[in-house]
């Protein structure tokens, strides 16, 4: 099972202090949090895509590739790459020249984001983003697996004879997450390919997700895959942890109170009653993630959002110290414990071109 952090990268007032960082401040404190998410052990960074304030990461691959020079070990992701506003010919590009310069440790989270007019500003209708949603992800699926295509469709200019470069690393395409957190199409989806499906499940009561995960094993099963049980899901959370739980309340309440996302909403005794939620001591995040196979089945890949509401880099990455010397190795082998055969292991790029190349067919059928 695989371990990581997602940013939105926003860049939010500390309402401790007043301050605002700048946005080359914010952008630096992401590279400096993925550095510290490999040097504790952790297994993937993820960073989002958004194109308006107060967002910085619009070029999830430069920021990517730069962390790529940087690492060694840590798995690079998107925790949004907007399929539905991007041309996927640039997808189908950008990422797969990521992955030669990485060397496979890419994959991607396909999803819709969470802003309305991000779709005129790159020339599309959001009453269209279902629709965009499926056909463009369509074409990026074509693009990586046939070196040469020829393809028409409703929101984007023909293609004849075209030929995206770089071809996917050792012939095999990055591995793609579809991520939402409402769309029973996006499942669908997911499902139709043998993708992977991402669950966000930070902000909706547990019921709602189980519906769409389940949802997304029952159709994976239906198109040949493999048994509802050996869908590929993945999770997010959220956390804040001190040793003692009360000094972590008392630190993170006014964090939430003023975040843009959901402060001035329901208290934070609320919501994490109803979402995963989780601000005490490592051992209580530990027995509350411990809860989300309990909810879902066995999964593939936690991700923590860590970084947001204006936390000061400083207390981000002594989280993250906690996360990888206290939480994590629990969670690993807890985990582990009483894990059916049958389930997969989460994807990469190794595994998957051992696959590829004990069954050279799979290579370019859906699942691939």
């Amino acid at each position: 099972m695989q371990f990581g952090i997602f940013t939105v990268g926003d860049v939010t007032t500390d309402p401790t202090t007043g301050r605002t960082p700048s946005e080359h401040e914010r952008i630096k404190a992401m590279v400096a949090i993925a550095l510290k998410a490999e040097e504790v052990g952790l297994d993937v960074f993820a960073t989002g895509e958004h194109h308006n304030p107060p967002f910085v990461p619009s070029s999830p691959t430069t920021m990517l590739g730069w962390i790529a020079a940087r690492t060694e070990r840590l798995l690079l992701s998107t925790a949004t790459t907007l399929i539905t506003t991007n041309d996927p010919v640039k997808i189908a590009e950008d990422y797969a020249m990521l992955q030669h310069l990485a060397d496979g440790r890419v994959d991607l989270m396909m999803g819709r984001g969470n802003t309305g007019p991000v779709y005129p500003w790159f020339g599309q209708d959001i009453r269209q983003g279902i629709p965009l949603a499926i056909e463009n992800y369509a074409l990026l699926h074509k693009l990586w697996r046939e070196d040469v295509v020829d393809w028409e469709g409703r929101f984007r200019t023909a293609l004849q004879g075209f030929t995206s470069t770089p071809r996917p690393l050792d012939g095999v395409p990055p591995f793609v997450w579809h991520g939402s957190i409402r769309s029973p199409e996006i499942a669908e989806q997911a499902a139709y390919y043998g993708d992977g499906f991402f669950a966000n499940h930070i902000f909706w009561p547990t019921d709602h997700f189980q519906r769409l995960i389940g949802l997304y094993r029952e159709r994976y099963a239906h198109y040949g895959h493999g048994t509802p049980e050996q869908a590929i899901v993945g999770l997010g959370g959220q956390v804040f942890m001190r040793k003692n739980s009360q000094d972590a309340v008392h630190e993170f309440r006014p964090y939430f109170d003023n975040a843009p996302v959901y402060g001035h909403g329901p208290s934070l005794e609320e919501f994490t009653a109803q979402t995963p939620l989780t601000v005490g001591s490592p051992q209580e995040v530990i027995e509350k993630t411990l809860t989300f196979r309990e909810h879902f089945g066995d999964y593939q890949r936690q991700l923590f959002l860590m970084d947001h509401a204006g936390l000061p880099l400083k207390t981000v990455l002594e989280q993250l110290d906690i996360l990888g010397e206290e939480v994590v190795p629990v969670l690993r082998e807890e985990f582990a414990k009483n894990r059916p055969a049958g389930v997969p292991d989460a994807p990469t790029h190794a595994a998957r071109v051992a696959a590829a190349r004990q069954d050279p067919a799979a290579a370019g059928s859906p699942t691939a």
